[in-house]
């Protein structure tokens, strides 16, 4: 069952929707930022608090990239994978990534920190290659920018 303060949350951020379930995703986005991602247990449980099936919560669940159906790490990047960022060498930043986080796409480093998500586009095609980490847009990318990004990241821990 969803907690009193995911309950409360989600009601805060939905107050004026025209509907419940229009507030599908902000209900996603309340669980994903308690639990760190959404299960199935947590795709019942916002369909029975917004009067929904879970089959409509879970297809707007897989359909959004920035929520989360299986456990990732503590810090999700997102590197775009747009057409101006391939030709600007988003090809070498996601394998400088693989390489340094020992992930392919889509997986989770071993020490659970880092995850590796390819993404349709950032929207900042005038900087690429771009990705997204934790909420933070890191533009015009090279080897030695990743590299002190992640130093940056790992030091704050």
């Amino acid at each position: 069952m969803l907690s009193k303060a995911e309950q409360t949350e989600i009601e805060t951020h939905i107050e004026h929707a025209r509907t419940r379930s229009s507030g599908v995703i902000e209900a996603l986005r309340v669980v994903q930022k308690h639990r760190g991602w959404i299960s199935d247990e947590a795709v019942r449980e916002v369909a029975e608090f917004l009067g929904m099936t879970s089959d409509e919560v879970d297809s707007v669940a897989t359909l959004y990239n920035r929520i989360f159906r299986k456990p990732v790490g503590k810090h999700v990047i997102h590197v775009c994978d747009s057409i101006s960022c391939w030709v600007m060498g988003s090809d070498s930043v996601k394998e400088k990534l693989a390489r340094k986080l020992a992930v392919s796409a889509g997986e989770t480093s071993a020490d659970g920190m880092f995850t590796l998500l390819p993404v349709d586009c950032l929207g900042a095609c005038h900087k690429a290659p771009v990705m997204l980490v934790d909420g933070e847009l890191y533009e015009k990318l090279s080897d030695e920018r990743i590299e002190e990004i992640l130093n940056e990241i790992r030091a704050k821990e």
